[in-house]
């Protein structure tokens, strides 16, 4: 105990601004992860660490070994297993979303043209996929579909959509305020403890949201349900209003104190999926 005091008072002012700094962003990564996969991973390993710990204090020798032998080469292992959160994350860090400007008038035109056309999608039981490319590029996802490159209006979105049209299958990917392409391939979530109701457009929308900051909006076939996507997290049964404020809420969630706010409901969101 005298030992810890003395280290204590020797602190300066600098060594008290990178304690500050590193807790910082333990707490930053901590809030980003939460709410993901990668949240259960880090508690597995947070367990494997403390069991580290606890050998030597026990002098389990063996297992101090084992367990030091595989630490070794974890760090490659993390590198894996987090990918999808360190792709995600430097992405979000280059881009600036802290400097991001809030909602535009333009985007509000986006967003009200997309809602009208989920609501007459819905309203006839054709199914849609429709993604907004935001700061983190869609570019792979584009050249995989039919380019269009045309301004979005939703009597465009709808003519897309049609049963009869090649391109109804795929996704349409939204840049801006216009429609880049058509009939594009998504990646497919590989949660396992999603509903057995939700369908292919609705495990490409959880996947396309899980692999960039892209906000997807789904109108299923069978029932002409109207679901959006951010961040992974899917809001089921939605109304034209409904749709309208989940788009202008996600756009806001860019900054710092949005973040947080997702974090916090992340769970209540995942309920009403199920």
């Amino acid at each position: 105990m005298g030992e810890l005091i003395a280290t204590l008072a020797r602190l300066g002012i600098r060594d008290l601004f990178e304690i500050a700094v590193v807790a910082l962003l333990i707490y930053q990564f901590l809030v980003f992860i939460k709410g993901t996969r990668g949240w259960q991973m880090t508690l597995g390993i947070t367990a494997l660490v403390l069991f580290y710990y606890v050998s030597r204090f026990l002098e389990l020798a063996t297992v101090e070994w084992l367990l030091a032998n595989f630490f070794t080469y974890f760090v490659f292992a993390l590198i894996v297993i987090f990918q999808s959160e360190i792709r995600r994350g430097l992405a979000e860090l280059g881009r600036g979303r802290i400097f991001r400007a809030l909602t535009n008038s333009k985007t509000q035109k986006v967003h009200e043209e997309i809602v009208l056309a989920a609501t007459t999608l819905s309203s006839q039981k054709i199914g849609g996929l429709i993604v907004i490319e935001r700061g983190i590029g869609l570019k792979n996802y584009i050249e995989s579909g039919i380019r269009l490159d045309a301004y979005l209006t939703y009597d465009l979105l709808v003519t897309i959509f049609n049963p009869h049209s090649p391109l109804h299958d795929g996704a349409v990917i939204v840049q801006e305020d216009r429609i880049s392409s058509a009939g594009c391939f998504l990646p497919l979530t590989l949660d396992p403890y999603l509903s057995k109701e939700l369908g292919t457009r609705h495990r490409a929308a959880i996947g396309i949201t899980e692999e960039t900051d892209a906000i997807a909006v789904v109108i299923s076939e069978e029932t002409g349900t109207i679901s959006a996507v951010h961040q992974g997290e899917i809001t089921r049964n939605l109304d034209g209003p409904r749709l309208l404020r989940f788009l202008q809420k996600a756009e806001e969630q860019d900054s710092p104190v949005g973040l947080a706010e997702r974090v916090r409901s992340g769970e209540r969101k995942r309920e009403k999926a199920v």
